[in-house]
């Protein structure tokens, strides 16, 4: 079991068939930290909205394991919401909580080289969600489809003996559009996070892991438990970490 001094985890996406609850399960038990940090998309409220939720025992389990850090191991639990539990938003002016949870539009995270990172779902630097809704909604849909092929096909090559390949995250790398749609992304939202005089942003939402600098601002995003399976982590020695869970090894490995 690693401790860690925070872990950052984003868009698992519960109430969807898609999600890796299973994983993520794991993976909060054999992982501790003082602080965890769900930032964001981490209940598909989207899908209450259309009556196409998908909830199962290992869904359940996965809250657990986060009530069961917040009461039972002491651990500061932060949530961050994003577009699609905004459901949380209109209540968080209210002082929103869950037990021992807290429920926070935004935040900030010192880390131990006492740099201050502004951390935010990042669905409201995303034009297409902020200034056309119902495009992003197709988007999901369109999403979701990708996605159904992309299990189908793996079922295949697992039957031929082949790893797990990512069809939606090979499409997401050839398209040009999506490209440039993460470049604006990450400028846009560290454009933001220089001007309150942070020294960076930590995200999720856009479903990309990465640690690197835009500009001379520190940019992380956790990625996601839908496809990836990756965390961000700060270890106990100050050191930022991604952290994958490899679908197709059955195993954790990290890098930074």
């Amino acid at each position: 079991m690693a401790h860690y001094k925070a872990i950052f985890i984003s868009d698992v996406h519960l109430g969807t068939r898609a999600c890796k609850a299973e994983y993520l399960s794991e993976f909060l038990k054999q992982n501790t930290c003082d602080t965890l940090y769900l930032v964001g998309d981490i209940i598909d409220g989207w899908k209450v909205k259309q009556n196409k939720l998908r909830w199962t025992n290992q869904h359940t389990s996965v809250v657990r394991h986060v009530l069961s850090k917040a009461n039972r191991e002491k651990t500061r639990v932060v949530y961050v919401a994003g577009n699609h539990d905004e459901f949380l938003r209109p209540l968080i002016s209210y002082g929103l909580k869950f037990g021992r949870i807290e429920v926070v539009n935004q935040c900030e995270y010192v880390d131990l080289h006492n740099r201050r990172w502004l951390v935010t779902h990042g669905d409201m630097f995303d034009g297409i969600t902020r200034l056309a809704p119902w495009l992003a909604w197709l988007g999901d849909s369109a999403y979701d489809f990708v996605l159904g092929l992309n299990t189908n096909f793996n079922q295949l090559r697992h039957r031929l003996g082949f790893g797990y390949w990512s069809l939606s995250q090979w499409l997401k790398s050839r398209v040009k559009r999506a490209t440039n749609f993460i470049f604006q992304f990450e400028e846009t939202i560290t454009k933001y996070a220089n001007k309150r005089n942070f020294y960076g942003v930590i995200c999720g939402h856009i479903h990309k892991a990465e640690i690197k600098l835009v500009g001379d601002v520190g940019y992380m995003n956790s990625g996601d438990w839908v496809e990836s399976c990756t965390a961000l982590v700060e270890t106990v020695e100050g050191q930022w970490e991604i952290i994958r869970y490899k679908q197709n090894e059955n195993n954790i490995s990290s890098n930074g």
